[in-house]
């Protein structure tokens, strides 16, 4: 019985010591990139980017109405300017989540088409209480130059226009990958 115990002891403190030695290899390999850019965020116009899909019945579907779910493709761009060079597109859904409205469940696959990391995506999750001015919420996973990525981002409304449900946020970006 003792003898057991005494291999068990061992076998554990041997898996322990790779599992360690495993982990400090696997954190100093990581790569941090850091990015900034622009989500241009429209309901409203000719080339509106977000539409609303699903909401409480009866009522008026609307960013700010608790329940309304948004589909969205915006564009991600180097400047405010509407009109600036694209670097990829924000695909997915947010969600009024709040029964006051004033908070977005954010789920979206960031991809990207600019020459630097051409076809990578990064995908995002969390509450975007919009009324604050500097939010986060978490990058999750990654794929191409960002595969399993992790790491937060920091959003500030630059431009808001609620009556036309239109906006642009700043994405300030650190992800952590291989």
């Amino acid at each position: 019985m003792a003898t057991k115990f005494v291999i068990l002891s061992l076998m554990f403190l041997l898996a322990l010591a790779a599992s360690t030695e495993a982990s400090k290899y696997q954190f100093q390999n990581l790569k941090e990139t850091n990015m900034m850019f622009y989500m241009q965020d429209w309901e409203t116009g000719a080339n509106a980017t977000s539409i609303p899909v699903a909401g409480i019945p009866h009522k008026r579907w609307s960013i700010l109405g608790f329940g309304t779910i948004f589909a969205i493709d915006d564009k991600l761009t180097v400047a405010i300017e509407r009109n600036s060079s694209e670097v990829g597109r924000a695909h997915g859904i947010y969600v009024n989540s709040a029964l006051d409205g004033s908070d977005l469940h954010l789920l979206m696959s960031l991809v990207f088409t600019n020459k630097e990391y051409n076809g990578s995506t990064l995908e995002i999750q969390g509450a975007d209480r919009f009324y604050q001015k500097y939010r986060e919420v978490s990058v999750v996973s990654g794929t191409g130059i960002f595969r399993l990525a992790r790491g937060f981002a920091t959003l500030e409304t630059v431009y808001i226009d609620i009556p036309n449900s239109n906006a642009i946020i700043r994405w300030n970006v650190t992800v952590f990958h291989y």
